[in-house]
């Protein structure tokens, strides 16, 4: 369908005509397709595997107070700004920047980043199918030390002592992750790599496949994929919970997840912890909510959808805890160990320790198939929200491939699974790990303070409430304000900083990563960010006038650019020639 935009100029009492051809907007088929779309992206594989160690680690329902502060004061405000300017401006994560030129280098940031992300995060997902089609066995194949992958180090005894004889001893669990499904008894290191191993990229190409019929169509597919792999989680989880409180240890393993220690909040490292996890989990800074929100009725309540998904997406991140710390606390009575010997974090907890407790249960096939099942809906729904992001985004700044979205998705998604074929080979563990440290750290958070900048200080926080105030018919009250133009800035800021500051080099295990590795990680994050000051530098370069006329230009809404050309700049008030005197 398109619609012909007919505009009527004035010039000199004579009228003049012109007429274009335009389409409408594509919009979500109902409301609750973008709500599970955004939660879906937000409730992720971290949710599960990250936020329940921090909380036993960092003082138990004491790390509750930094988390849900830092919420406050900068997960909300951030999550509602990103969908507020998605939906007025009604583009992608760098068409929206038309609000302030200069700063849609911002824009393909976090495209990048976004598409750097999916270059490993697709492959933890092909982990689960591979798990998932290998628990369709009588007997699960992470319960023995029989297997022609283990070593002479594998002990089917969990309760290791410490002496010096037991510290090389490995489960049947680790060992089936890192030796019968990532095959990295092959691999000397990142300089090792080897050949794909075909399982994992036919389990690999079976995501991307599925990844390319879910989006192809834009956002009318994926409205109705997000039915089930947003929901199915949450069903899951209940089940896996109701399990796991039945079995013995569990109790022990909820109460020392709920045990309060306020003492832990004078510790530095708890309060950074609290904040990095904020950051990360609402899934701000990477054009997704920007992306999602874009398909918007331009009249639909942002404000009220950033307070309900926000909050949706802790209080999974809490609820989440109870389900694995049930399953902790069995593990720990079960092998007489502490429960510290047992918790852990990322990939550890979901491929080596949680199937490790799932194989201990009567039917533990059946418990192994729905647990792999919700970390494939958990992951794929995330998956689709990245790369949404980048084919939105890419589309909305080069019109003419909105023709061709179909062919565009495809290269998008094919060339994701080329790129991720490095970390299914035999050391693509060590290519995960890079990706994983470098990719998305320090660079969404970089790119999250530009953001905020931009909108508050350059745009103006006046100018994007009114812009909310005409979307929803309601202004932002002076909280949402005060946080847009001083405390989140201010705590993206010192995130950066901290990040900087507290930076430590990948390791793999025991394995440290070469110099050159580390370099290579570091160019990935830096490519993402200095397009930030790239872009800004050719937008000054290519406007015509000289300097503060350029200046005028690039920071003034590409709609009220016939303002500048008579005179009439309101985005700044200094006076030009005063900066050179």
């Amino acid at each position: 369908m398109t619609v012909e935009l007919i505009l009527v100029k004035e010039h000199n009492g004579v009228q003049f005509t012109t007429s274009t051809l335009v389409s409408p907007r594509e919009t979500w088929g109902k409301k609750i397709d973008f709500l599970l779309s955004v939660i879906g992206f937000a409730v992720d594989l971290a949710n599960v595997w990250r936020f329940p160690y921090l909380c036993y680690k960092n003082g138990g329902g004491a790390f509750l107070v930094p988390y849900l502060f830092f919420m406050v004061i900068a997960g909300m405000p951030l999550f509602y700004m990103e969908l507020a300017l998605g939906q007025y401006n009604r583009e992608g994560a760098a068409g929206v920047w038309k609000i302030c030129p200069i700063f849609k280098g911002v824009g393909f940031t976090v495209i990048l980043i976004s598409l750097y992300v999916g270059f490993y995060y697709n492959v933890i997902i092909a982990w689960a199918l591979f798990y998932l089609f290998s628990s369709f066995t009588g007997e699960l194949p992470w319960v023995h030390c029989n297997n022609t992958w283990n070593s002479p180090n594998c002990s089917d005894l969990w309760a290791f002592n410490n002496s010096l004889n037991d510290t090389h001893k490995s489960t049947p669990a680790a060992e089936y992750f890192e030796r019968g499904v990532l095959h990295l008894q092959d691999s000397e290191g990142i300089a090792d790599l080897g050949l794909p191993r075909w399982q994992l990229t036919s389990c690999l190409a079976v995501v991307i496949v599925v990844l390319y019929f879910s989006l192809w169509k834009g956002v009318k597919t994926s409205g109705k994929v997000v039915w089930i792999t947003a929901t199915m989680p949450y069903v899951v989880l209940t089940v896996l919970l109701l399990r796991g409180v039945t079995l013995p240890g569990a109790m022990d393993g909820i109460k020392a997840y709920l045990s309060v220690d306020f003492l832990r909040l004078c510790e530095p490292q708890v309060w950074i912890d609290a904040a990095t996890q904020i950051c990360f989990s609402l899934g701000v800074g990477f054009g997704v909510l920007i992306a999602f929100s874009s398909y918007n009725k331009f009249s639909n309540n942002c404000y009220r959808d950033a307070i309900i998904t926000s909050s949706i997406n802790s209080l999974t991140s809490f609820f989440s805890g109870f389900v694995i710390f049930s399953f902790l606390g069995y593990m720990s009575h079960k092998h007489s160990v502490p429960l510290d010997k047992v918790a852990t974090d990322g990939p550890g907890l979901v491929f080596i320790i949680y199937p490790e407790a799932i194989a201990t249960l009567p039917g533990s096939s059946v418990w192994a198939v729905i647990f792999f099942i919700m970390l494939l809906t958990l992951g794929i729904d995330s998956a689709m929200g990245g790369m949404e992001s980048v084919i939105t985004g890419l589309m909305d700044e080069f019109k003419f491939l909105h023709k061709h979205r179909e062919l565009f998705t495809l290269f998008i998604v094919v060339s994701t699974f080329l790129i991720s074929l490095f970390c299914v080979t035999n050391g693509g563990i060590y290519v995960f790990t890079l990706l994983d440290h470098f990719a998305a750290g320090t660079s969404i958070l970089f790119g999250v303070l530009i953001e905020a900048i931009g909108i508050a200080w350059f745009y103006g926080v006046d100018r994007f409430s009114d812009d909310i105030e005409e979307m929803i018919g309601q202004r932002p009250g002076l909280y949402w304000r005060l946080c847009w133009k001083f405390v989140s800035p201010c705590f993206l800021l010192f995130m950066v900083v901290v990040s900087f500051a507290t930076f430590n080099p990948p390791n793999y295990g025991t394995y440290t990563f070469p110099i050159w590795a580390n370099m290579i990680g570091w160019c990935l994050a830096i490519s993402s960010m200095t397009m930030v000051p790239l872009y800004a530098m050719y937008k000054m370069c290519t406007l015509p006038g000289k300097f503060c006329d350029r200046l005028a230009y690039a920071i003034t809404p590409e709609h009220e650019h016939h303002l500048v050309d008579n005179g009439e700049v309101r985005r700044f008030t200094v006076s030009c020639s005063s900066l050179f005197t």
